[in-house]
């Protein structure tokens, strides 16, 4: 059939462009996954959206497409943490391999799922494998209180495919604001993400509420899932559907955080999270309000859908992350 018809839709410019309901967009996402658009259409589709921008209708559509096709992980005790970790780092340090090693010190099943679509960036991925984390090849069980990764190509290769698109374009796809929200698991799931824009927070939450999906979100450090440590972002969180803002931006911004080296090589931005992820090693202050809220999902069922149910405290009354109470967090 192929995509010409949605292209002539969405390729109009920003005044002329009409948006596509949630089958249209599930339908044309999904014939690019399935290889049935040619080179050309796929490149049309990614720069008519990076013009456009995605509705919350379209990104629907396009998570519809997209967990219809992807591998999944198989449901856990308790409730997956994900992070999709697709930036990676160039000038600081690539702090989401702490946010995931402390997730899981606390007893929670942790997944990071990601690629490299630029080539001077330091992946997640590398600093996990430099860990002795090797990655997955296929989804597998993953045990509580571990961190597994795998790649996009092994959740699904048209996925992969078209977030390779990038480099041919110099332009972020759609399916680069797509991974920021797959979750590509059964059962209950925590998605931790990020937005590097202020103004795809509304997409972002909009799209996880009409979903019903259950996340965490803040603006990452340079793209990552993992909020700049010096820093008081803006936490907003999703429960079965439902917007919530957990915390406001604060003001300032902290000269120097203990155990996070200043980066200046490759060597140093992979040394940081294997001493940081220690027991006795304190987390970053500025974490804080983002762990009190992430380590309190819980995976006892929920009336008959068997949601997490999350608590949300004041950063003031947050347990250290270092410190540990009896019975389930």
């Amino acid at each position: 059939m192929g995509i010409s018809h949605y292209i002539k839709e969405i390729g109009r410019g920003t005044r002329g462009a009409k948006a596509l309901d949630r089958a249209q967009a599930a339908d044309l996402l999904g014939q690019v996954l399935d290889g049935q658009a040619g080179d050309l259409e796929i490149g049309a589709f990614c720069v008519a959206m990076r013009i456009k921008g995605e509705t919350v209708e379209e990104m629907c559509g396009f998570l519809d497409a997209a967990l219809a096709r992807v591998a999944r992980f198989p449901a856990t005790r308790r409730p997956m943490v994900v992070l999709p970790s697709y930036n990676g780092a160039r000038k600081l340090p690539v702090l989401t391999p702490l946010l995931a090693l402390l997730v899981a010190r606390e007893g929670l099943p942790v997944l990071l799922h990601g690629m490299r679509t630029e080539a001077r960036r330091v992946l997640a991925a590398d600093v996990l494998q430099a860990l002795g984390i090797p990655a997955l090849q296929a989804p597998d069980a993953v045990a509580d209180g571990t961190v597994a990764h795998i790649g996009t190509a092994h959740l699904h290769p048209g996925l992969a495919r078209l977030l390779a698109v990038r480099e041919a374009i110099g332009l972020r796809t759609p399916g680069h604001s797509l991974v920021k929200l797959l979750a590509p698991c059964h059962g209950p799931a925590l998605l931790v993400s990020s937005y590097t824009h202020p103004e795809y927070i509304q997409t972002m939450t909009g799209t996880l509420s009409a979903l019903g999906m259950h996340a965490l979100l803040s603006r990452g450090l340079e793209g990552e899932s993992a909020a700049d440590p010096r820093r008081q972002p803006r936490y907003d969180g999703v429960l079965a559907g439902t917007h919530h803002v957990l915390a406001e931006q604060q003001g300032g911004t902290a000269a120097e955080v203990p155990a996070c080296p200043r980066p200046s090589t490759w060597r140093a931005r992979h040394a940081t999270p294997a001493p940081c992820s220690r027991a006795s090693c304190p987390c970053p202050k500025r974490w804080r309000s983002k762990w009190a809220t992430s380590r309190t999902w819980r995976g006892r069922s929920r009336r008959a859908a068997h949601e997490p149910a999350i608590h949300t405290r004041s950063p003031a009354r947050a347990l250290h992350p270092c410190r540990r109470r009896s019975g389930r967090p």
